[in-house]
């Protein structure tokens, strides 16, 4: 972008958060940090600054939607009052894998689902009509919906495609599948997505490769830990420090700035994904029990 503006990021605290939004940080744009609050926070919106971005703590539960809507009102009092450039870019990254499909969010939800999907759709949504153009949303996807070698190999299942109200309902489930199931949806998603905002924000999906003994797998048995920690040692194997500034470059870089429709990019290459990723029929279900799930959250809130 010949303009950076201002840029959104969830979950920068760490991993391929915190250095995507350090990347950013060096194109100088006004970089709005929505994270738990906290030390964590404070430190990384420190560094951003010192590589020369205006930046903005947010302090936000994912798993809160009602967090969620208040960040929202935050950001755009930030925007309608000048405090910070016009919203370009949104980097909906924040995630959690939980291997217990019992958990609930504060919302009742499948939290999983909540943080990894509902979270999102629910800030993009309420931010739709604050974006400047040309503007990017950029979505952080897996290839964990369906079955391939490093996830067999870590014993990560592929999704099992239910309707959205189902998948948000906490209920015993397969280890990983909530996981799975999630980055289905924002394949689905992104693809609606994309039909509804019309032109000038363009959306896309972005992969950061395989990355073994991340946080997210905090969750996992002990031993499968220790597995994903030793194979993050693999000459070639994705890291946070590798993928992060591919993922800033994919939200602010001329290159991708043709990038729309859901494009999925594996690291630095659009690939298509597998055909079950592409079913407009679920895309529309999936918009449907979007609203009612959020709206259901709003009149409980």
């Amino acid at each position: 972008m010949t303009e950076p503006g201002t840029v959104l990021i969830t979950g920068p605290t760490r991993n391929l958060g915190r250095h995507a939004a350090l990347a950013m940080a060096e194109r100088k744009p006004d970089l709005l940090l929505v994270g738990r609050p906290g030390r964590d926070l404070t430190a990384v919106a420190e560094e951003a600054r010192a590589r020369g971005a205006g930046v903005r703590e947010i302090g936000c539960d994912l798993s809160s939607l009602a967090d969620v809507r208040a960040a929202a009102a935050t950001v755009r009092d930030l925007l309608a009052s000048g405090a910070v450039r016009p919203l370009r870019a949104l980097v909906a990254n924040a995630g959690m894998s939980t291997g217990d499909t019992r958990h609930a969010s504060a919302d009742g939800y499948e939290l999983t689902f909540a943080v990894n999907y509902l979270a999102h759709a629910q800030l993009i949504g309420d931010l739709l009509g604050s974006f400047t153009a040309p503007a990017r949303i950029v979505l952080l996807g897996s290839n964990t919906y369906h079955a391939n070698f490093w996830r067999k190999l870590m014993k990560v299942p592929e999704a099992q495609w239910a309707d959205p109200v189902e998948l948000a309902r906490p209920a015993a489930g397969a280890p990983g599948v909530a996981y799975s199931n999630a980055k289905l949806a924002v394949l689905y998603y992104a693809h609606e997505l994309q039909r509804r905002v019309g032109d000038g924000i363009n959306v896309a999906v972005f992969e950061p490769g395989f990355m073994p003994g991340t946080a997210l797998g905090r969750n996992a048995p002990p031993a499968l830990q220790a597995m994903g920690r030793a194979m993050g040692r693999i000459p070639g194997v994705s890291t946070p420090q590798r993928s992060g500034p591919l993922l800033a470059a994919v939200a602010l870089d001329e290159k991708w700035a043709h990038l729309r429709d859901g494009a999925f990019v594996v690291k630095t290459k659009v690939t298509d994904v597998h055909p079950m990723a592409q079913d407009r029929d679920r895309e529309r279900r999936l918009w449907e029990a979007t609203a009612e799930l959020l709206a259901r959250s709003g009149a409980r809130g």
